[in-house]
């Protein structure tokens, strides 16, 4: 395969949620770009490893990806992966960039997507499961139906405006403002359901907002609907 950048979704948490084509193209790929959050560890790799065992021989490339609202650092970590990246594309590889979930939504992967893309290089994109519709199968529910609308909403930034919005939220990346997306949902009386880390082995399920714990991870996702 000539050189290309391929950014893969691995799903939410299940091994199983990988589709045949992110296993295909990993299978195919000369390196893979695990994202690292300065944790030492990548979420998206201990998914796709499981799915996937013989990914542990491939070579690898660990890129820097801070959690961050400095938008300086946070550009500048995007600019040094594509750098990188296109290093290893001069050399005619084809590259492999995991992330979880889709990288079409709320996706780090993509700001490095349209630097290499916007370079010159070619690139294409793997769909994984979206984490909205694992939980949604998880809690047994749909998302929407008939003419209702489906709202997603980043709920680290606020979402005063989003809960007045007709139809279904779906709220992510509450991180440490839960506490406050808690509060906000008591008060607005809605059908909460939240789950924490769908798919993986520490995966938590509530069924209101007010057993939502402040303290839920970064993985979590709500699912709020207006009272019938």
């Amino acid at each position: 395969m000539s050189a290309m950048l391929t950014g893969i979704g691995v799903g939410p948490g299940d091994p199983e949620l990988m589709t045949l084509k992110a296993i295909k193209k990993l299978q195919a790929c000369d390196l893979l770009v695990v994202p690292d959050a300065d944790k030492g560890e990548s979420t998206a790799y201990k998914i796709a490893v499981q799915a996937y065992p013989d990914l542990e021989s491939k070579p690898k490339l660990v890129v820097r990806m801070p959690m961050t609202h400095d938008r300086a650092q946070w550009r500048a970590s995007h600019r040094a992966a594509a750098d990188q990246i296109e290093a290893q594309l001069d050399q005619g590889k084809h590259v492999a960039f995991i992330t979880l979930g889709d990288p079409t939504v709320y996706a780090t992967y993509m700001y490095v997507h349209k630097m290499v893309a916007d370079d010159g290089y070619p690139t294409e994109i793997v769909s994984g499961i979206p984490s909205f519709c694992a939980v949604a199968a998880k809690l047994n529910i749909s998302l929407a139906e008939g003419s209702q609308m489906l709202h997603i909403v980043p709920s680290s930034h606020g979402i005063e405006s989003a809960l007045t919005m007709p139809g279904v939220k779906v709220l992510m990346k509450a991180g440490s403002k839960m506490g406050k997306v808690r509060s906000q949902l008591i008060q607005a009386d809605m059908d909460v359901s939240m789950v924490e880390n769908c798919g993986m082995p520490t995966e938590r399920v509530f069924h209101s907002a007010e057993e939502i714990p402040e303290d839920a991870g970064y993985f979590s996702l709500i699912i709020a609907k207006d009272k019938q």
